[in-house]
């Protein structure tokens, strides 16, 4: 179960994410769903189709769980490949 303790040793793909901040201010109010990730950035499918790369680093991530609580995350805590953030991280939690 996916909780905000232990989202960053989860697979992200397929929640629902919105860019809350970034240094770069077009990143900043892209949401859609997590359909793919990378080392440094998320790809995100918005409502109407369009897929945007968004990097990781400079960026602050607010995801929804599977029980409708939004989590703010840092993108600085994602950067890694998944499987390997997944490996790190969870002797974290």
């Amino acid at each position: 179960m996916i909780t905000k303790k232990n989202i960053i040793v989860h697979e992200l793909i397929g929640l629902n994410v919105a860019v809350s901040e970034s240094k770069s201010k077009p990143y900043v109010g892209v949401k859609g769903v997590v359909i793919d990730e990378t080392l440094n950035t998320l790809i995100i499918e918005s409502s109407d189709g369009k897929m945007r790369r968004i990097p990781k680093k400079g960026c602050v991530f607010e995801f929804v769980l599977p029980s409708g609580e939004a989590v703010r995350v840092k993108g600085a805590d994602l950067l890694n490949y998944p499987e390997n953030r997944i490996k790190r991280n969870m002797h974290k939690i």
